[in-house]
């Protein structure tokens, strides 16, 4: 029997949408170009770590442009708190939950054995008085990425920098990209400084090292120019996922410099300001060929990070905590839309906004329907990005159901002002913030708020069912307290 991914595949998207049940807007005139698409993802970027989003420290001219040219979102989402989950939503416009990918996935060399039989893990692990669902190990092929969707509409894909959602079978070329630089399970550099080796890992397998010492930030720069200039005369989609600025903390001796003679804000670690500053500087090449190549009218362009940013090499305030967290500094990050003539210059909104959105509004932007015949999360965000109207759903959630360090397995969902987490084991069980009054959630409500707390639980529940989210369960067979797991 045909699977769904062969299906597409061989009678095209929009033959399969409208077989399926979907609904095809009409199509763009043929004498008008297809919009290009550039989806910027930086890897680990806090919601403070950009000029236009408040940093006095790291210096980001070229992405503040970006900004001053579009919209900024106050309230944009990571779809979790670490890099994995948040990029299947990305690419497929449904909920970590519902995918299966709710915690990062271990690479190879971390331990993440591919099965012989190619099935992902299932079930539950853990040795204490809860037992959490087992992580996947790759987002399934089954799943239709956004450039499975954009290639019957004429689009040539290209992926650059950090994938992390699967082994070699699960590569971006495996999943609808005609092009990779960079892109296979890690889930950091192993150096940021050609040839990206270091004492545990040779290379990154999917970029050949082209000039010794040269800093692998501006390295995906270069090819993201080289992709643009190559498909100029097409529709493309280019998914910019720089590696940066995850861990190692690197960067480059002049830029270090510079910060080191800088004075500090809250933000002070100057190697990776100058992390940051690669970024901008990638960010600018990608919109300075735009601009030679009279390309910038034509594409929407978005720019945002996968979780909050990391503790330590910089500071969130005054958001709450940082990546892995439950709190807005482990979920909230940068949101950049632009659009000539479809996005008003200078914009701003704050309606709460999240991953799984970028699929259905690239899919709306370039005219075809998102993926049909399954449950697709995100909203079109057109009608916020013109100004025109609001959207349609009152909630936005997240699922991590894992232990992390001390970090315990949690949801969250967030209505209006309001959010609400769920603890499935420590304490309290629950905390409730007014974001609109206590950004910096310093205040925990649930105790004065009861009903409040019920009603927004109640609301969480059924959307973790809908989503058909694994949640944490009492261990069958706990393991005495201080007793150690014996070692296979």
């Amino acid at each position: 029997m045909m699977n769904r991914r062969d299906f597409f595949k061989t009678v095209g998207f929009g033959a399969a949408a409208t077989m399926l049940g979907g609904n095809l807007p009409a199509a763009p005139a043929a004498s008008k170009r297809k919009p290009n698409v550039v989806l910027i993802l930086v890897d680990d970027l806090g919601w403070t770590d950009l000029g236009c989003f408040g940093s006095k420290y790291y210096e980001t001219p070229n992405i503040d442009k970006l900004a001053a040219g579009g919209m900024k979102f106050t309230n944009g989402y990571a779809a979790c708190a670490v890099c994995s989950p948040t990029r299947a939503a990305v690419m497929t416009g449904r909920y970590p939950a519902r995918l299966g990918v709710t915690d990062w996935i271990r690479s190879r060399f971390q331990g993440g054995k591919i099965p012989a039989d190619k099935k992902n893990p299932s079930g539950y692990t853990g040795g204490r008085d809860i037992q959490c669902p087992k992580n996947a190990l790759w987002m399934e092929s089954e799943e239709i990425t956004i450039a499975e969707a954009l290639k019957p509409a004429g689009y040539v894909s290209c992926h650059i920098g950090k994938w992390h959602l699967g082994a070699d079978d699960w590569y971006p070329e495996r999943q609808g990209f005609d092009q990779n630089f960079g892109g296979c399970d890690y889930g950091q550099p192993p150096s940021y400084f050609d040839p990206y080796k270091n004492k545990r890992l040779a290379n990154i397998p999917t970029l050949k090292p082209r000039k010794e010492g040269e800093y692998l930030t501006d390295r995906e720069g270069d090819e993201a120019v080289g992709f643009i200039r190559a498909n100029k005369d097409k529709p493309f989609f280019l998914y910019l996922a720089n590696y940066a600025v995850h861990t190692p903390i690197q960067g480059k001796k002049n830029l270090i410099e510079k910060y080191s003679d800088k004075t500090p804000t809250n933000q002070k670690n100057p190697t990776y300001a100058a992390m940051v500053e690669s970024v901008d500087d990638s960010v600018g090449k990608v919109m300075a060929v735009l601009d030679e190549l009279k390309l910038t009218e034509d594409t929407l362009v978005i720019f945002s990070s996968d979780n909050g940013g990391l503790m330590g090499p910089t500071n969130n305030k005054p958001l709450r905590s940082g990546k892995g967290n439950p709190y807005e500094g482990g979920i909230r990050v940068p949101y950049i839309f632009r659009k000539p003539g479809l996005i008003k210059a200078g914009s701003v909104c704050d309606t709460p906004v999240i991953s799984v959105d970028f699929m259905p509004t690239i899919c709306a932007t370039v005219g075809i329907a998102p993926p049909a015949g399954r449950e697709i999360d995100g909203e079109d965000l057109t009608p916020l990005l013109t100004q025109s109207g609001k959207l349609k759903r009152t909630e936005i959630y997240w699922h991590f159901p894992h232990f992390r360090g001390r970090i315990m397995p949690y949801s969250i969902i967030r209505q209006g002002d309001w959010k609400l987490l769920k603890r499935y084991a420590g304490s309290p069980e629950f905390e409730l913030f007014n974001l609109a009054k206590d950004l910096s959630e310093t205040k925990d409500l649930a105790p004065d708020m009861p009903e409040k707390v019920k009603d927004l639980n109640a609301k969480l529940v059924a959307a973790l069912k809908k989503q058909g989210a694994k949640i944490p369960r009492p261990n069958p067979n706990p393991r005495p307290a201080g007793k150690k797991k014996k070692k296979k």
